[in-house]
């Protein structure tokens, strides 16, 4: 079993930019699995519809980087990177969209992998998964991921 992190990823939603997402450096690579994810809105309270994509992507993007804390506080650090709030968007891999959650801003939603069901992330340089919202509501957004590697 390998070592597991948490990440948490903000910005406001938009239709072009995204979340953030979790990456494979270049030189050095792991493969890496999601396990659990939480997605919802932090702004004031309103009712409006929102689409959060999780889809493979192939580069990182231009985003802030966030660093990856361990979930047992005796592991290493992890060798994935992690970033939020892109300003140049990640390539996402055409039709590989891993999981598509419409929900309202009022909501949050959390997705746990069932044992052996988890996100894979191959070990290969800037291989990830990157997750957008592409909705028309400028609303602060929060995603938080748990992954292993």
């Amino acid at each position: 079993m390998g070592a597991k992190f948490a990440v948490d990823m903000q910005r406001t939603a938009s239709l072009s930019l995204s979340v953030g997402n979790i990456t494979n450096p270049g030189a050095s690579q792991r493969r890496h699995r999601w396990f659990f994810v939480q997605l919802g809105a932090e702004g004031t309270v309103a009712d409006n519809p929102a689409l959060w994509a999780l889809q493979r992507c192939t580069t990182a993007g231009t985003r802030t980087a966030v660093t990856p804390i361990p979930l047992d506080p005796a592991d290493a650090a992890a060798v994935t990177t992690a970033g939020e709030a892109h300003t140049v968007e990640p390539t996402y891999t055409a039709n590989e969209i891993l999981l598509n959650v419409p929900l309202n801003q009022r909501a949050t939603y959390q997705w746990m992998a069932a044992p052996g069901g988890e996100l894979v992330v191959p070990a290969t340089a800037s291989a990830g998964i990157g997750i957008k919202t592409p909705t028309s509501g400028l609303v602060a957004v929060t995603a938080q991921v748990h992954f292993e590697e």
